[in-house]
């Protein structure tokens, strides 16, 4: 592997001006990322990633050099023609950025473009900023398409470096093999290099994946918040996360075949969630089941449904 310190630039000024004396190890920020390139329904990663650089004060602390680390054939940055010109070009970027939560709070944000090429580098050198900057928690958030109705709570799959950090989760999957992404492989890296990181999927209604979905982004920034006493300011999002279930309610009602998805998944839902004995699948009024106990649950629901 080529040396990971020269695939990036650190702002060491912005460092010293942020953190006088270094951090103690595992004693500084919590590091939050949200990369684009790989799955994210309803845009719950990239939304949330605007609504935490738009809350104010933002530092650049890491730049990498994105030219070594993208194929712009297979994904094209976007340019802007104007009439007879070309009057711009949004510059790919892959960088962490030091922000504040709305208590002043500072914390790091990792953000930009999923590389297409030397991953085990790119992870290496994270795992250098970590190491430098003393971070005290990684955490992952982006969503999956999922077969589940908009009028029921959105649930996540939560997974993490060590059992404890996702204890309150019950598990919906047992062991399966899924296309990798560079967020899972950082996960996967620091867990192995003894650093405690977190990742919180949102499942997002299958049918509204392929748009922004705000409450998709409130629940990921939710989850970030109880686990790090972070103030993310989700309040913020209220407005667009109840607009955007006013249309989504307004298009189901002007179609009875989108009606007609709706209630078979909520019959399915409310079916799987009365057989493990609870009301919701995110109530706290009855205990959780083990992933064990789960999973031969939703077999047998499935064993006495029709084709």
């Amino acid at each position: 592997m080529q040396d990971p310190r020269e695939i990036y630039e650190l702002d060491e000024d912005a460092v010293a001006r942020l953190w006088p004396s270094a951090p103690e190890p595992g004693a500084g920020p919590v590091l939050v990322h949200a990369i684009t390139g790989f799955v994210d329904a309803g845009n719950a990663g990239e939304r949330a990633v605007e609504h935490l650089l738009d809350r104010g004060e933002v530092t650049r602390l890491v730049t990498f050099d994105v030219d070594q680390l993208l194929d712009y054939r297979s994904k094209r940055a976007t340019m802007t023609f104007s009439t007879d010109r070309w009057s711009g070009y949004d510059d790919p970027h892959l960088v962490v950025d030091h922000v504040r939560d709305a208590e002043g709070t500072g914390f790091l944000l990792l953000h930009g473009a999923e590389p297409d090429l030397q991953w085990e580098r790119v992870v290496a050198a994270l795992r250098g900023v970590v190491d430098r900057l003393g971070v005290s928690l990684t955490v992952g958030i982006h969503g999956i398409p999922m077969g589940i109705p908009h009028t029921r709570p959105l649930s996540v799959t939560a997974h993490a470096t060590r059992p404890e950090l996702v204890a309150e989760h019950a598990s919906w999957f047992g062991t399966v093999k899924v296309p990798a992404s560079l967020a899972a492989l950082l996960e996967l890296r620091l867990g192995q290099a003894g650093h405690d990181a977190v990742g919180y999927t949102v499942h997002v209604p299958h049918y509204l994946a392929q748009s922004a979905y705000p409450p998709a982004t409130v629940v990921a920034l939710e989850h970030v918040q109880r686990l790090t006493g972070l103030d993310l300011a989700t309040g913020d999002l209220a407005e667009a996360a109840l607009d955007a279930t006013t249309e989504v309610e307004r298009q189901v009602h002007d179609s009875e075949e989108v009606a007609a998805v709706v209630r078979a998944l909520e019959e399915q839902y409310d079916a799987f969630a009365r057989a493990v004995g609870r009301t919701s699948l995110l109530a706290d009024t009855a205990p959780i089941p083990t992933a064990d106990e789960l999973g031969a649950e939703f077999e047998r629901f499935l064993a006495q449904q029709g084709d």
